[in-house]
């Protein structure tokens, strides 16, 4: 057994967020130890230069004895219910009044003093958080962005000091290790199935996300999706929709002829000035004005923002318009709902049907909610990866179901089948770690190849 010694706080993983951790921790001249179950994690070596000093444990967490650490903060990639830390979240810290085991975000929220606004969703969170960001800057307001996106939290603090704003994204597993957020805007945006490997069930998936309330002062809701909205006290509660509005909503509705973005019954912005399609992404935008408003910045710059905003890479990315197809790629669809959303979203405004490319690793997700939408909008499905016969038997009752052996083989054939209105959509359901190293890799080995088909029909004129 290896006793933590007295009053050392041990940081569990030494991934990113880990080592942001680190970084945190020596600035604050804190004496910490670092923990890591892999017996050689990435980056070890870098870290023992750079801390030459600090204590690293590789190894089972039960062979270490916490009774007198000061604290334990935990890298978002942990379950803190691994074997060996049991307890922790029940004990108190007496210095900080606080779990003893606690995340990133915890030692963020003592540190920052300025405002937070976070956002937090199954899906989509990436594009609010970046939108809301954009608005800022078009308002003259100086905002640190990151979180679960790009810079982490902690690494803020250090890079913008001088932040007048802090906007975060934050996955469950950042919610679930921080007791209290305290955050002036927090957003909500949606949930459906995700990580239940972590979280046990949706119950457990869905207290993680509601703990994004604690301490709201505003809270930003999916009008929609009744388990977005808090189930603590919050002042203010603002809702969007991608439909018509209702009192107060955030809502898109027609307005002379033109599908229209809408606070209450004031007009905002149309959305045929909008860079992004799609009616999941008209709510997006919908959260992210939402969120502006409530932190006072002016329409004018919000709207500005979002009519240039072009979206973000695999994220409902219209790649090309070949032949009158529209090829998207949505390879950060990567479970029931993103896929759900990315299908019926784009639907609605397309004048012919949908070839959906899936599959991958579908994570034990059920598949069938696919199945209604897919009958009214698809013309074929296109199915690979190590999950595809689970969503053809999901699907195939209602739609044309092909299994294929890969991505490449389901683009050559959708780019057969296509016809002029009709959207092939790489929307897959699944992570992608079966046949890629991530959904960026996916997403841009489509990109490539339309890309490429692109250029030889631009070349020869006529379909190839």
């Amino acid at each position: 057994m290896v006793r933590v010694a007295n009053g050392v706080t041990v940081v569990i993983g030494l991934g990113i967020s880990g080592q942001a951790i680190c970084r945190h921790l020596a600035r604050q001249g804190m004496l910490f130890m670092v923990a890591d179950t892999r017996a050689a994690p990435p980056g070890l070596d870098d870290f023992q230069k750079q801390y030459p000093d600090i204590e690293v444990y590789c190894g089972p967490l039960t062979a270490l004895d916490f009774t007198n650490a000061h604290e334990v903060v935990i890298s978002p990639g942990v379950d803190p219910h691994s074997p060996g830390l049991e307890g922790l979240l029940e004990r108190y810290n007496p210095a900080t009044g606080e779990p003893m085991l606690v995340g990133e975000i915890a030692l963020f929220v003592r540190a920052v003093n300025a405002p937070i606004a976070a956002i937090t969703g199954s899906n989509a969170k990436s594009t609010v958080t970046t939108l809301l960001g954009e608005m800022a800057s078009a308002a003259g307001v100086n905002a640190a962005v990151g979180g679960n996106l790009g810079t982490p939290a902690l690494d803020l603090l250090a890079d913008c000091p001088n932040a007048e704003l802090y906007i975060l994204e934050l996955s469950s597993f950042q919610l679930e290790t921080t007791p209290r957020l305290s955050a002036k805007v927090a957003a909500f945006l949606n949930i459906c199935e995700d990580h239940l490997d972590r979280h046990g069930d949706m119950a457990g998936y869905h207290r993680a996300k509601q703990r994004i309330f604690y301490g709201a002062q505003t809270a930003i809701v999916n009008a929609d999706d009744p388990l977005t909205w808090p189930e603590v006290s919050v002042s203010h509660v603002q809702r969007f929709k991608a439909s018509a509005p209702e009192g107060d909503d955030w809502g898109v509705a027609q307005k002379d002829g033109e599908l229209t973005l809408f606070h209450g019954d004031v007009a905002w912005l149309g959305t045929e000035k909008l860079a992004i399609a799609g009616l999941h992404n008209y709510a997006n935008a919908l959260a992210a004005l939402a969120m502006g408003s409530a932190l006072g910045f002016a329409k004018v710059s919000m709207c500005q923002a979002l009519a240039s905003f072009k979206g973000l890479p695999h994220r409902s990315e219209v790649i090309a318009r070949v032949n009158g197809v529209l090829w998207v790629n949505d390879s950060k669809g990567t479970n029931v709902g993103a896929t759900l959303a990315a299908i019926q979203g784009i639907s609605a405004s397309l004048e012919g049907k949908v070839i959906l490319l899936a599959g991958g690793v579908g994570k034990g997700a059920d598949f069938t909610p696919l199945a209604a939408p897919l009958a009214e909008c698809a013309k074929a499905v296109l199915l690979f990866g190590i999950d595809a016969h689970r969503l053809k038997s999901a699907l195939s009752s209602s739609v044309s179901v092909q299994v294929v052996n890969d991505l490449t083989l389901a683009m050559e054939i959708a780019w057969e089948i296509a016809e002029p209105g009709d959207c092939v959509l790489l929307s897959p359901a699944c992570a992608s770690l079966d046949q890629f190293i991530n959904y960026q890799a996916r997403g841009d080995a489509f990109r490539s190849w339309v890309e490429q088909k692109q250029l030889q029909h631009n070349d020869s004129g006529s379909r190839v």
